[in-house]
């Protein structure tokens, strides 16, 4: 599984890291990050964002109840291992309608949710099922689950890895120490 992880992180295009990394940036001040993905990628979604709060930027999960809306110019991240499940695609088709920009994290920058995003970052990983059905609640209905890892998590753990090497340069980037990011963890869980 390592070996595969590495090799999905090798393939990363440092042009659409760099640009990633520049949008994330425009958000400081009064800009928005958004996340928003289903089942496991949901999860590193939330964890990105956690991550994103940390470092001292404003930044909400899509379908929380303390999730204000969003707006132009904001930035929504979707995490899609396959770009076609629906509640992801349905975010980012709502935010391209209010002028936000969207980054698509997924293994298929064709898919219907790389086509609308304004970015597209490609991570290895997601595997088509024989019946190539990209749904994600779909495909865990029918029972149908990529090879090698229990569930298919080489999507989900490659993008895991790929948002905390972004969150050590945006450290970096931003002079942030381990301290500074210490002072918004959660103090109280």
């Amino acid at each position: 599984m390592l070996d595969v992880i590495s090799e999905n992180l090798s393939d990363v295009e440092e042009e659409s890291t760099q640009k990633f990394i520049k949008a994330l940036l425009r958000t400081l001040g009064e800009g928005k990050i958004f996340v928003v993905g289903a089942g496991r990628s949901g999860l590193v979604a939330r964890a990105f964002a956690m991550r994103l709060m940390h470092v001292g930027f404003h930044v909400y999960v899509i379908g929380e109840t303390v999730t204000p809306s969003v707006a132009p110019g904001d930035l929504v991240v979707v995490v899609s291992g396959s770009g076609e499940t629906k509640y992801p695609l349905s975010a980012a088709q709502v935010a391209k309608k209010v002028g936000a920009h969207v980054v698509a994290v997924t293994s298929y920058p064709e898919s219907s949710l790389g086509k609308i995003a304004d970015l597209v970052v490609r991570i290895g990983g997601r595997v088509l099922p024989k019946n190539n059905s990209r749904d994600y609640f779909t495909r865990q209905i029918l029972g149908i689950h990529e090879p090698l890892t229990p569930l298919g998590t080489l999507f989900e753990l490659s993008t895991m890895i790929y948002f905390d090497a972004l969150i050590a340069e945006l450290v970096e980037l931003l002079g942030k120490s381990e301290e500074d990011l210490a002072k918004r963890h959660a103090t109280i869980e």
